[in-house]
């Protein structure tokens, strides 16, 4: 089977008593970098007996394939250089392909910069988006905050240090300065912080350059609110104009957030 097994993302007191029993025993075991899973083992006391093979954003079709293989004849452990594997990490190609063979596939769970991030934030946590490293470019980081901008759960992202000012500064320009938003840094390390305020208070926090690896968590809009009895009428008129009228209140509901069964009820109720 392939086991996908989280790693300390800092402190490693959070490495489990699972993870260790699987760098102890495993035969085989994949790592982002073999270095970096060589000093976690010598930190935790682990000796490693398994035959190790890199797995990092550059591997080729050809080393996927043969780590499918592998999974296929024993366990295969994958590991991160931090966190949980496959979140921002390789190995999404691996998992794709081993369920696609029919290879059992479990997770070992443990930190997650993302959960950790969004925990402490002081943000809704019951609807977030997970969108990954922000674009090194201004343009492309502009375009998928515009993207963004009427998003209404909570959004998390991954950024650097040495570009937090700047994509905070963009984050304002597209979200407003009085948008509510978090940077967490050094998450579980011994200088761990988060800094809450609206992105005009995180722009001005971050013109100090704080360092370590960095989450920015953006509030979602607010909920536009919408006349369901206009739309009921709406959803009539598209489905006079030939459109079934349960597709219209779909197509309705998608275009504005508004609830497809409340349209339909509202169409229902004008309906000649």
């Amino acid at each position: 089977m392939l086991i996908l097994a989280a790693t300390p993302i800092g402190n490693l007191s959070d490495a489990s008593v699972r993870l260790r029993e699987l760098l102890t025993n495993s035969a085989h075991i994949a790592a982002e970098d073999t270095r970096t899973l060589k000093q976690l083992a010598s930190a935790l006391g682990i000796r490693l007996n398994a035959r190790l093979y890199s797995l990092h954003e550059h591997s080729d079709a050809e080393r996927t394939a043969l780590l499918v293989e592998v999974a296929r004849d024993h366990d295969l452990v994958v590991v991160s250089d931090a966190g949980m594997p496959t979140i921002s990490d390789p190995g999404y190609q691996l998992v794709r392909d081993c369920a696609q063979a029919g290879i059992e596939i479990i997770s070992a769970p443990g930190p997650s910069a993302v959960i950790s991030a969004l925990a402490v934030s002081g943000l809704p946590t019951d609807r977030f988006s997970f969108e990954g490293f922000l674009p090194r470019k201004q343009g492309e980081r502009i375009r998928v905050f515009q993207a963004l901008k009427d998003e209404v759960r909570t959004m998390v992202f991954f950024e650097a240090p040495h570009r937090i000012h700047e994509s905070l500064v963009d984050a304002v320009a597209v979200f407003g300065p009085q948008r509510l938003g978090t940077v967490s840094r050094e998450l579980t390390k011994k200088f761990e912080h988060t800094e809450r305020g609206t992105l005009a208070d995180l722009v001005n926090w971050a013109q100090a350059s704080p360092k370590g690896e960095m989450v920015l968590i953006i509030a979602g809009a607010s909920p536009k609110t919408f006349d369901v009895a206009e739309l009921g009428l709406r959803a009539l008129e598209l489905a006079a104009s030939g459109m079934g009228l349960k597709q219209a209140c779909s197509d309705l509901a998608e275009a504005t957030g508004a609830s497809k069964s409340a349209i339909y009820a509202e169409a229902l109720l004008h309906k000649p």
